[in-house]
Formats: C-alpha cells, sequence, structure tokens
C-alpha cells in the first residue's frame, strides 16, 4: 500500500489511539490494530515506522483533539473562578457520560503513566509535560481568580491536578469515585474563592 492519505491518516491514527486508550501500549497487539485500523502491519509499518511509532501519532492526536480543547477552558481572557469550575464541570460530565464499555474512559496520557511510562523515557517526558502544562494552566487561572485567605496558587494548583488526574485514573475503574473526586476539586475551589449564593456558578 502506497503512501496513506491525510484523511485516512487521522482516521488510522484515531482508531488506533482508541485502542491503545483502551488497553494501554503494552497490551494492545498489532493484530488488535491491523483489526482496528483495517490495515495490515506492513502498511502501518510503511506509514508510522513500528507499533510505537504509531502510539507516538496516537499521543499526538488526544493532545491536540481531547488535551489541548480542555485546556482552553482555563486559558485566554477572562479566566478565573468560573473557568476552574467549567474545567472540572467538563471533566466531571464527560466522566458521567461514558458507558463503562467505552474505550475512552479516563485519559490517555494518565493510562500511559501507570503502564508505559513507569519504564520509558519518552513516554515520561509526555505524561510529565502534561502534568506540568496542566498544573501551570490552573496556577494562572487561579491567581486570575483572585487572592483568597491561606493558601498558595502552586500548591493549589498541585491539589487540584491531583485530584483531576486521580479521577481520570479512577475513571476506569469506578466512574461514581471518579465524579466524587472531580466534585471534590469544585468544592475545593468554592471555598477558596466563595461568592454571593445569588451569584454562584
Amino acid at each position: 500500500m502506497g503512501r496513506l492519505q491525510s484523511f485516512e491518516r487521522t482516521t488510522v491514527v484515531q482508531a488506533a489511539r482508541d485502542l491503545f486508550w483502551d488497553k494501554g501500549f503494552e497490551a494492545t497487539s498489532l493484530a488488535d490494530l491491523e483489526d482496528a485500523t483495517g490495515l495490515r502491519r506492513s502498511s502501518l509499518y510503511h506509514a508510522f515506522g513500528s507499533k510505537r511509532g504509531l502510539f507516538d501519532a496516537a499521543v499526538e492526536d488526544y493532545q491536540a483533539s481531547v488535551i489541548r480543547p480542555r485546556l482552553r477552558t482555563l486559558t485566554g481572557p477572562g479566566i478565573g473562578r468560573a473557568s476552574l469550575l467549567a474545567y472540572f464541570s467538563e471533566l466531571r460530565s464527560a466522566v458521567s457520560a461514558l458507558p463503562e464499555d467505552s474505550p475512552r474512559r479516563g485519559c490517555l496520557l494518565v493510562n500511559c503513566a501507570a503502564g508505559l511510562a513507569g519504564h520509558d523515557d519518552l513516554a515520561r517526558q509526555v505524561v510529565e509535560g502534561y502534568r506540568s502544562e496542566l498544573t501551570e494552566t490552573l496556577q494562572d487561572a487561579l491567581r486570575a481568580a483572585g487572592t483568597a485567605a491561606g493558601g498558595s496558587a502552586p500548591d493549589r494548583a498541585r491539589t487540584l491536578a491531583s485530584l483531576g488526574m486521580s479521577a481520570m485514573l479512577l475513571a476506569r475503574v469506578n466512574a461514581t469515585e471518579s465524579v466524587a473526586l472531580l466534585d471534590t476539586a469544585t468544592e475545593q475551589i468554592r471555598s477558596w474563592f466563595p461568592v454571593h449564593a445569588a451569584t454562584d456558578a
């Protein structure tokens, strides 16, 4: 098979992405990838070089189509308390809406942190980059929300990032507890930045 067309590449990468998302890198076989993408392994190797090359393309797609749109809630003009609440509300809705057999439960990068990234430097860098970006973005939104008694923006950002990432990991096995963690993050934000009940979001 010749070079994949751009639209075909996207379809293949996203099919592989959902498989890696569901099963993890190590548990996904080449036969699984052939079934999911409809391509023979020779075509996959031609287009991506290796199973790892396809995984890296899947991670890039995940960052572009899932992570970046979510983080946009926490960036730009007008960020602050409302955007922090909106971010965790969106995560809560995503966890609540997915059926138990969905391959898209949790977070591909958090799932990777529990597997491949434990012994792979490149994967570890990707996961750490995500954690760092999330924490810094939350920190910016916290600072924009204004000052409140007690605590610092870095400490609070670390708390919220930990709650969010833990919730995404738990979403694979216990959606109810995942939602509870996201609700805890919401309550933390409201306690740090209280407003009059009539205007509370």
